[in-house]
């Protein structure tokens, strides 16, 4: 687990750095040309084929997921066994997963926003590795479990890609083979994607996502107030 965890966090670390320095040479650039342009590998009805995929099954796929993980934690007593600790692990993956989400929604994507996302997706599969090694140490994780996490652990891979199609110059900054025209470091989306999709996009994740995952939060404080892990945690791990 050690080694995973320093290569998924090194991963992260590079896709930052390289995000970071994608900035730099834009801001050395005095080339005028746009970064808005068209991706270079597909057409308009790629694009919105792409766009729909992604908006209309990658993101609804990761919801149904997330319920289905929290049913799994419910249906084992979470609460009596690995507790709150292992839920707050999944509230800080939800934390992982929704910068790059709110990111993608509001702002234009350019090469440090690009490699931001690709690092939140090391940094979730390094957590949830965390989590899974700390959850079998005290809860029966399933087989139907281990399955939903398969989900929860692509889905975001799955939209990432999907995202680099759309913006293909700028995964060409990121790679370090072209160069983006100068611009501020955060934009407003050229083309704002409609506020019902976006309200509705955050609304249900809150309703799916998070609410449920407090709730398992309060029933873990509830069963053992003012314990990370339970008795049964405690002694599974001793």
């Amino acid at each position: 687990m050690r080694s995973y965890f320093l290569v998924t966090v090194s991963a992260a670390a590079v896709a930052l750095g390289a995000g970071a320095l994608a900035r730099y040479r834009s801001s050395r650039s005095r080339d005028a040309e746009t970064t808005a342009r068209p991706s270079a590998g597909l057409d308009e009805q790629g694009r919105a084929l792409t766009r729909g995929v992604l908006q209309g099954f990658v993101i609804p796929l990761w919801t149904v997921a997330g319920i289905a993980d929290w049913w799994c934690h419910r249906a084992t007593a979470i609460e009596e066994t690995t507790g709150l600790k292992e839920t707050l692990i999944h509230l800080t993956m939800l934390g992982e997963a929704a910068v790059p989400l709110i990111g993608g929604l509001a702002l234009e994507i350019d090469a440090p926003l690009l490699g931001l996302m690709v690092a939140a997706f090391f940094l979730h599969e390094a957590t949830a590795m965390w989590d899974v090694s700390y959850a079998v140490t005290a809860r029966d994780v399933t087989p139907l479990e281990h399955h939903v996490h398969s989900f929860l652990e692509m889905v975001p891979l799955m939209a990432v890609a999907f995202v680099s199609l759309l913006h293909w110059p700028q995964l060409r900054a990121l790679a370090g083979l072209e160069v983006e025209a100068p611009h501020p470091l955060v934009r407003r989306k050229r083309e704002p994607l409609s506020m019902p999709y976006i309200a509705g996009t955050l609304g249900t994740m809150l309703l799916v996502e998070v609410l449920p995952y407090l709730e398992e939060a309060w029933r873990d404080w509830r069963a053992h107030p003012n314990r990370l892990e339970p008795p049964a945690a405690k002694s599974a791990t001793a």
